[in-house]
């Protein structure tokens, strides 16, 4: 199936620009805050299935994944600093079929998990306010209209802003682990670490999908390679920093929750698991509610940073062709991508919202933060795929940064991925928002069939691929 290309003038990228901002501290605030809402909420869901145990032996597992995943996105953003991120470490490497796929992958991630984190917002601020189910939409639209504004206000106020929110994150977090302490008791609050019937292996297994959750979203940080000031240096700094600071904060989080009141069982079933804890270190006073508000802090931080990433992601994609080219007109003086902000926004919102008005089954929260996953572990495995063949294929590239752990750390990780997708589909109280995941990928394959690779651009990404192509064959 042959690919065509659109030919445009300069006014065509004229009217996609993106202002470089960004160094190593707000690179690794952005990528510790997109992550940071999965120690608020969304990992706790997976306790109910495998327990304690099971999760603490998922976390060991993920932190492998994360840490070849993270070593090999490292050696590849400087290598090919584009906004694009993902789709073009891919579409350099294996070809125009391969980025898209990997592209729509990690657009589902994107769109869905802004989607995951506000359906725990809801919960929060309904915890704190005393509000109806019935109104969490109503949060989940306002959390949506204050920080896409924000995103579209400019790059510079949404790094700002991100490193402000990252910061009080973690200090909500530390006053957490810190009075946790007195009252930690594993034994007594996370047992039986198994769950009856279950063995450890299958305990982790079904676990890692929510593992997983702890780490989602630090490799978004190569989509700010255009809005970096030096991604060549920067960017695997801001990787590799956040991802030592994540593994700290997974396994201080993880433990101290389940071991404390009201205990592991408890807290699998909550929006809210660290208001939970907070009631047990400060009691039911208003203490706790302002705590419980703050800690809404840890949301926000990921809220807005994903946000960031779903807007550049789309803009990237559709800046190439790939997705309408109208979506990827920036602001005229703000230069960031408004229109993929808004359209991103809308599409994860009604998600949302038509998971809350389906009969009522499985946690809204927890049925996104699956599909979320989906598009997140596929995009990984491509990503994996595309560090093994640049190495092979591609010897001779610039390399800034390399990584230690190579093609067998990459292995890992692709490996640990694709046994994270088969789970997906095993758990039967989640699987049918993963069909549904599955469903909308395959559409965007017949989009992309159909339509959508007969109008591709020669954007900085298709150029790229171009360009390392003909250096190959030459």
């Amino acid at each position: 199936m042959k690919t065509t290309y659109t030919a445009v003038d300069a006014a065509y990228l004229g009217q996609r620009k993106l202002r470089r901002h960004a160094r190593v501290f707000q690179l690794w605030a952005m990528g510790v805050g997109a992550v940071i809402s999965g120690d608020f909420f969304g990992w706790n869901f997976g306790l109910t299935a495998g327990g304690f145990g099971g999760m603490l032996l998922a976390v060991v597992v993920m932190t492998v994944m994360y840490i070849g995943l993270c070593f090999s996105i490292a050696e590849m953003s400087p290598a090919l600093p584009h906004a694009g991120g993902a789709y073009s470490f891919a579409r350099t490497s294996m070809g125009v079929w391969a980025g898209y796929i990997t592209g729509l992958a990690e657009n589902m991630e994107y769109i869905l998990t802004p989607a995951v984190i506000v359906v725990g917002i809801g919960g929060y601020l309904g915890a704190v306010f005393g509000t109806a189910h019935a109104w969490e939409p109503l949060w989940w639209l306002a959390a949506y209209g204050v920080f896409v504004a924000l995103n579209i206000w400019g790059v510079e106020m949404t790094f700002h802003v991100s490193v402000v929110i990252t910061l009080a994150a973690i200090a909500i977090l530390a006053v957490f682990w810190a009075g946790a302490l007195p009252h930690f008791d594993l034994q007594r609050w996370a047992s039986p670490f198994f769950p009856a019937g279950r063995g450890k292996l299958s305990s982790a297994i079904v676990e890692l999908p929510f593992a997983l959750w702890l780490y989602l979203g630090i490799e978004q940080l190569p989509l700010a390679a255009e809005e970096s000031h030096d991604p060549k240096r920067d960017m695997p700094r801001g990787i590799l920093y956040g991802l030592v600071t994540l593994i700290a904060i997974s396994f201080l989080t993880v433990v101290l929750s389940a071991g404390i009141a009201p205990g592991a069982a408890a807290i699998a079933k909550s929006n809210e698991p660290l208001f939970l804890g907070f009631q047990t270190i400060f009691g039911q006073g208003l203490k706790t509610r302002v705590l419980a508000l703050i800690a809404c802090t840890g949301l926000i931080a990921s809220f807005h940073t994903i946000i960031f990433a779903y807007g550049r992601q789309i803009y990237s994609l559709s800046r190439a062709g790939y997705f309408p080219t109208w979506l990827s007109v920036t602001h005229r003086t703000r230069n960031t991508p408004h229109r993929a902000l808004l359209a991103g926004s809308a599409l994860g919102f009604l998600v949302a919202l038509a998971i809350h008005l389906a009969p009522q089954g499985s946690p809204v929260g927890a049925v996104l933060l699956n599909m979320a996953v989906f598009g997140a572990v596929i995009a990984y495995m491509l990503q994996m795929l595309s560090f093994i063949v640049l190495r092979v294929r591609f010897p001779k590239m610039e390399r800034p940064y390399r990584s230690p752990v190579g093609i067998a750390g990459a292995a890992a990780a692709l490996a640990i991925a694709g046994i994270t997708l088969f789970t997906l589909f095993q758990n039967p109280d989640y699987n049918k928002g993963v069909v549904g995941a599955a469903v909308w990928f395959l559409l965007g394959i017949v989009y992309h069939a159909v339509h959508g690779r007969h109008g591709l651009v020669l954007s900085p990404e298709e150029e790229s691929a171009l360009q390392h192509q003909r250096e190959r064959t030459s």
